[in-house]
């Protein structure tokens, strides 16, 4: 009997745990990470200017992020905590579209930390912004 109560419970528990979850507008996903620089051999134009116009810039932490990603709303400007790192990562980049669940790091001109980081899995979260 008492057995019987408490795979109950935990089944309440476990459906409300659910709706929480399910109420959440924030999106946690494991992606591959790389870092970048702005250096002419690693982009197609002015290497301070990204995707979308910004001027990149140390003081602002950023990252490009692949097109798949743009699709799930990690868009121009979205906030992303990145497991392991301190702060937020603004969206200001793209990545080439042959890459999918990726992003780059903006590690300014020490390409040294760049490659010293290489690639490797890292946990993303953001939130979903509606669209207005």
């Amino acid at each position: 009997m008492m057995r019987n109560k408490t795979y109950r419970l935990a089944f309440v528990l476990f459906l409300l745990m659910s709706v929480i979850a399910c109420s959440s507008d924030e999106v946690t996903m494991e992606v591959m990470a790389t870092a970048y620089n702005a250096l002419p051999a690693q982009t197609d134009g002015d290497p301070t200017v990204a995707a979308w116009g910004d001027v990149l810039d140390l003081s602002i932490p950023s990252i490009a992020v692949s097109r798949d990603l743009i699709e799930l709303g990690l868009v121009h400007d979205t906030k992303v905590r990145i497991d392991g790192f301190p702060g937020y990562y603004l969206v200001r980049d793209k990545i080439h579209k042959r890459f999918t669940k990726r992003i780059d790091i903006f590690m300014g001109l020490d390409l040294e930390a760049a490659k010293e980081f290489g690639i490797q899995p890292v946990l993303i979260r953001w939130d979903i912004v509606p669209n207005e």
